[in-house]
């Protein structure tokens, strides 16, 4: 229906409301006088309620023909001015999210468009070469000579070869400190200049400064990755190389071939991976037409950056997670790299993992997909031994490198000898000779905090976390600490149960790595990294910037120091307990244990000499660090996949996991009884509709792994099936019960297990 005598056009808008009760497009007038304004996508402002309350909302569909009596419709007030517009693919990308992942439509909107603010043009500050080219090669020299200017000589080198470079490279990749840069001005080798939109002219990186030529394996997945594509077989491709292999290369060969043809496209990093080394390749080759998003930029920053996309500016963004929703208008190709991360799943609603969206994404634009690891994800190598995907091999190392020599150190044996130390004695051996040999060590343990729990030794109390279910760290500071909310309390000098003083510490941590080490090693400079070290801002940067200045011989840390960085001189990592990761209680435990050890034992002998690692394990015959120590991918996913078969895990099986959270116990209990009985009817109608098929298995409802955070009691309900879509109508048969019954009291989460054989 029109209203008599008007042109008036009819919006669909998703009202900017995350609550299900409106999550459901609402008509409204479009205004003529607004006509010209109102495109699908676009941000308006719409009187909404019984009170005409202004909100906002996003334009889901323009129509001629109303659904109801126009006369009884609102109009829209008002564009958003300077709000970011989504085009009619990434409305169609927020609805597959929302249907496959369980959210909001305004959730999902919000996802793919996840800034909305603009603001002035920014100005960045970039380091530039002012000496001549014979002045900087006589300072070059000069610093060469001297081991204390290693970060002057550095940078002097970067400029030789590039001329300019913005100040955050300079800063956050080369970690070189502000008192360095104000050493070579005062020289007068170096100026800075100040510029606006300077990525606009950002010109240091010729195309003619790439020499890499790819070698012939390199060469061979290229070519036939790209025959497939333009043969029209758009299935996505996985890239199986080991560490150091040149998948890098071949991203950037495809990259080039795709922007030659007009399209655009994006790279996904885990955000520690985004290193100088890594983002320096491609603008060598791509110039001012690269564009990164990382989480330092401000809203502002990053919508300029999605700006710079949607209006042609920027061929290529690289980035982690975020960045798959660029709003290219002709994207042609989407790169994954380490698609193994799990960062790439999502933690908060919806739960989407990258991977699955990004092959929806590429299919709708008409793009292709590659995916990179050295350990690829076990769902990945199963949908490429099933066909999904092609897979392709590299198996040395691109520079000629030899990958790092493996030992296994058997703790238990270490205990019987005597030896007490967190460092066993082939470890210790190794150490020695290196420091000897002024080569740099890294020592990799996955926990941070001083010790893992605090107990009294009376009565055997561990001291919890009073809003969750879990222990307290003890960190050298003197405190107790939750590492889920955030709570922090002093030590306590007697058991708040017995009254005992005898409390003591167990497990260690890396601050207790880092005192260990600074005990049997004093001669040595030694630096941690973990989160409480980098929490401060720029912790980060100061300590690799030290730690590449060979200021420090020894790095402990986490994760974070064992991904991502390429240190030349590093020729020995020790992991001091590679069985932390292996009793979580969760099915993937294996998988990430043997993820973890091979790209920890990518980090040694990454330059012309050669690596040792040390895995110190009480479970050397588990199969994750038996192929793990050999760095035998096939063999531990053959292994695996048999006992994924065994118990029906994906990907052999899709699996919903619940969560339902609520800070009424009896409440949550309550509730969750319920709710499971609407899910055995929905499973009791499948079974009775196609009694041939497999039924859903439901398990639960139960305590969740971790049963109370941050006040908030957990249950959970698992369901598997080996037919996706059964899962998503179990999903959508909860949804319209809680649209019925709405519980503000309850939070429900849907999280979908890393699926093998879901169609996308």
């Amino acid at each position: 229906m029109k209203l008599a005598g008007s042109m008036n056009r009819f919006a669909e808008i998703i009202v900017d409301i995350s609550h299900e009760k409106v999550d459901r497009p609402f008509e409204y007038i479009v205004p003529d006088a607004l006509s010209e304004e109102v495109r699908v996508g676009s941000q308006v402002e719409i009187p909404f309620g019984k009170g005409n309350k202004k909100i906002k909302g996003f334009v889901l569909n323009l129509k001629d023909e109303a659904s109801f009596d126009p006369a009884k419709l609102k109009s829209i007030a008002s564009v958003v001015p300077h709000s970011t517009s989504a085009t009619g693919d990434m409305i169609a990308l927020a609805y597959f999210i929302k249907t496959h992942y369980g959210s909001t439509m305004n959730q999902a909107l919000k996802t793919v468009l996840p800034v909305k603010k603009s603001a002035a043009a920014v100005k960045e500050t970039y380091v530039l070469q002012e000496a001549s080219d014979e002045e900087l090669e006589k300072a070059i020299d000069r610093y060469s000579k001297d081991k204390r200017s290693v970060a002057k000589l550095r940078l002097l080198k970067e400029l030789r070869r590039e001329k300019v470079l913005p100040a955050d490279i300079v800063k956050d990749k080369l970690n070189i400190s502000p008192s360095t840069i104000s050493s070579l001005e005062k020289e007068g080798l170096i100026r800075k200049d100040v510029k606006e939109n300077l990525r606009d002219v950002f010109d240091i990186k010729e195309k003619q400064n790439y020499t890499i030529q790819l070698n012939e394996g390199q060469q061979r997945i290229a070519d036939d990755i790209w025959t497939r594509y333009e043969n029209g077989d758009k299935r996505p491709s996985l890239i199986r190389g080991v560490t150091g292999s040149g998948k890098t290369e071949i991203y950037i060969e495809l990259i080039d071939r795709v922007v030659k043809e007009g399209k655009q496209a994006v790279v996904l990093i885990p955000e520690i991976a985004l290193t100088y080394q890594t983002v320096l390749r491609f603008y060598k080759k791509f110039g001012n037409r690269i564009s990164v998003i990382n989480s330092r930029l401000t809203n502002a920053q990053k919508h300029d950056q999605l700006e710079k996309a949607r209006l042609g500016q920027v061929d290529i963004i690289i980035g982690p997670r975020s960045a798959l929703f660029s709003p290219f208008p002709n994207l042609g190709i989407i790169i994954i790299d380490e698609e193994h991360e799990g960062t790439y799943k999502n933690e908060n609603v919806p739960r989407y993992h990258s991977r699955e969206v990004a092959e929806k994404r590429a299919a709708m634009s008409g793009g292709f997909l590659v995916l990179g690891s050295a350990t690829p994800s076990v769902e990945s190598y199963y949908k490429a031994e099933k066909g999904d995907y092609q897979l392709y091999d590299l198996d040395l190392r691109a520079s000629g490198a030899k990958l790092p020599e493996v030992e296994v150190v058997d703790l238990r044996e270490e205990l019987t000898a005597g030896n007490r130390s967190i460092i066993s004695r082939r470890l210790d051996e190794l150490i020695v000779d290196r420091l000897n040999k002024q080569e740099q060590i890294i020592l990799f343990i996955n926990r941070r905090g001083y010790s893992s729990f605090v107990s009294c030794r009376s009565c055997g109390t561990a001291l919890k976390c009073p809003h969750c279910d879990v222990s307290l760290k003890y960190h050298k500071n003197g405190k107790l600490m939750c590492h889920y909310c955030g709570y922090e309390t002093p030590m306590v000098k007697t058991c708040p149960e017995c009254g005992s003083k005898y409390i003591g510490t167990f497990g260690t941590g890396t601050q207790k790595v880092e005192e260990e080490i600074n005990r049997l090693y004093p001669q040595a400079k030694t630096l941690r990294m973990d989160f409480d070290t980098t929490r401060e801002k720029d912790g980060h940067e100061k300590i690799l910037s030290a730690f590449a200045d060979h200021q420090v011989d020894i790095l402990i840390g986490t994760q974070m120091i064992v991904k991502g960085h390429d240190f030349a001189n590093v020729t020995l990592v020790g992991i001091l307990a590679a069985d932390m990761s292996l009793y979580s209680g969760d099915y993937l435990a294996a998988e990430r244990t043997f993820q973890l050890l091979t790209q920890a034992a990518g980090r040694a002998g990454r330059g012309k000499k050669e690596g040792n690692v040390v895995i110190q394990t009480y479970s050397p015959d588990n199969y994750s660090i038996r192929f793990g120590s050999k760095q035998d991918y096939k063999g531990f996913y053959d292994f695996e996949m048999a006992y994924r078969k065994m118990l029906g895990y994906p990907p052999v099986m899709n699996m919903l996991g619940i969560l339902f959270a609520s800070e009424n116990e009896v409440h949550l209990s309550r509730q969750c009884n319920t709710i499971s009985q609407v899910i055995d009817f929905k499973i009791q109608a499948k079974a009775k509709a196609d009694p041939s098929k497999t039924p859903v298995q439901k398990i639960g409802p139960s305590e969740a792994p971790i049963a109370r955070i941050n006040d908030k009691y957990r249950k959970m309900i698992y369901l598997k099936s080996p037919v996706y879509q059964d899962l998503i109508d179990i999903k959508d048969s909860v949804e319209n019960y809680m649209d019925e019954n709405p519980d503000k009291n309850l939070d429900i989460i849907f999280d979908f297990s890393m699926m093998g054989s879901k169609e996308v």
